[in-house]
């Protein structure tokens, strides 16, 4: 059983609860910045964050898209490169 255990601005609850109590749970992460752990059998599947801490992971994510096309293109220098036009060639695109 998903027991509801509270930690520092953080929740967790079975789906079901949630489910029950999704407008006050809205509320806590909105207003309090709680984070909101659901689980399903025992393990969390999801998590109801607030926006800045969904902001601040895409944030995140960017930074090491863009860290990893910089690698990528330090790479390629001085390789023959293929063009989109040819790959799409090749795959009957």
């Amino acid at each position: 059983m998903y027991m509801k255990y509270e930690a520092k601005n953080e929740v967790r609850l079975p789906i079901n609860e949630a489910r029950r109590n999704l407008a006050e749970l809205i509320n806590r992460v909105a207003y309090a910045r709680e984070r909101v752990r659901l689980g399903r059998h025992g393990k969390t599947v999801a998590v109801i964050v607030p926006v800045e801490d969904a902001d601040l992971l895409e944030a995140l994510e960017d930074r090491a898209d863009l860290a990893a096309a910089r690698r990528a293109l330090r790479e390629a220098r001085g390789k023959k490169l293929i063009t989109l036009k040819q790959i799409k060639a090749r795959l009957g695109m």
